[in-house]
């Protein structure tokens, strides 16, 4: 007997910011107010998510636009984080116009809150229970947001960079430097940028870093963790791991 699976939903979506374009992403087509702001936010376009308003999303024939209004003096910074081709879900840095964009350094942030890490292992069940859309479709990536008191958000997408773009449009408005975030995937350079022009302390995964990720974690103060069987393996602190 053949059976046929649910499969989960990708599509193109427009992100505009004051009717330009800064980004055509292949995406899972929900949460997309949140992924515009988040998006905005990560990339360096705004620097606060108070700053996108009047969000308004449509469908059409071949996928998704979104749009939204930023301060004027932003487009400069939007300007130079153009992207020249649509970004397909495995990468995030895929299409940006200039190499120096790609490493570009995205300041620093303050230390993760002491201990946090004791909590990973609870905020990462509390993440597999929560990822309805994965039970229904599989194939789906999440990122998370917890504090010592558990997970604060999740949000969920095809590509695990539109995930934590959602999730830090999710986050509007709430003290991300009490917490940290845990997401399904290998942790590169790119999530770390993100994480950072986002204000958030630590970044935990279950699979290894980059060594570029390390290195530009250990840079801008991140915390770097990831979720072992035995261990919560720190890469950016001089224990190499904890309970």
């Amino acid at each position: 007997m053949t059976t046929v699976d649910a499969l989960p939903e990708e599509a193109p979506v427009a992100l505009v910011y004051n009717g330009s374009t800064a980004a055509v992403m292949m995406a899972s087509p929900f949460d997309l107010p949140e992924f515009l702001t988040g998006f905005a936010v990560s990339e360096g376009i705004v620097s606060a998510a108070s700053d996108v308003t009047e969000i308004s999303a449509f469908k059409h024939a071949h996928g998704y636009e979104v749009r939204g209004r930023i301060p004027d003096d932003r487009s400069e910074a939007m300007d130079a984080r153009r992207r020249a081709s649509v970004g397909p879900m495995g990468c995030g840095l895929c299409g940006i116009e200039s190499l120096d964009e790609a490493t570009a350094f995205p300041g620093t942030v303050k230390p993760m809150v002491a201990g946090l890490e004791t909590h990973a292992r609870a905020a990462l069940d509390a993440l597999n229970a929560g990822q309805k859309r994965r039970d229904q479709v599989g194939a789906m990536h999440a990122a998370g947001f917890f504090t010592d008191q558990g997970l604060i958000a999740l949000r969920e997408d095809v590509g695990r960079h539109n995930a934590l773009d959602k999730l830090i449009g999710a986050l509007a408005g709430t003290d991300v430097s009490e917490g940290a975030v845990i997401i399904t995937s290998r942790l590169s350079v790119d999530l770390v940028q993100k994480c950072v022009r986002a204000g958030i302390s630590g970044l935990f995964a279950l699979s290894s870093p980059t060594r570029a990720a390390v290195e530009l974690a250990k840079d801008t103060g991140l915390t770097l963790m990831v979720l072992r069987r035995e261990a919560v393996v720190a890469y950016t602190d001089e224990k190499e791991d904890c309970a």
